[in-house]
């Protein structure tokens, strides 16, 4: 089994409950990841993933794709 990371991501954009669904759906539909958590009060985005099976670039380019940029 490999290894899984928790990591939490800055993503200006979050505003709303729309926002929160939209990412949470999103980022839960990509293997290797699990447990995302949006919170709007932070603009911040927390999982817990497998970098084996959802490299980092493919996670920040689906948040690009539904219109959330993760500041680095």
């Amino acid at each position: 089994m490999a290894a899984t990371q928790e990591i939490t991501l800055s993503v200006p954009e979050i505003s709303c409950e729309h926002c929160v669904h939209t990412i949470n759906t999103a980022l839960g539909a990509l293997p290797g990841i699990s447990d995302v958590s949006t919170d709007i009060p932070t603009k911040t985005v927390h999982f817990t993933y497998d970098p084996s099976q959802a490299p980092m670039e493919k996670i920040i380019e689906t948040l690009d794709e539904e219109g959330y940029t993760v500041v680095r």
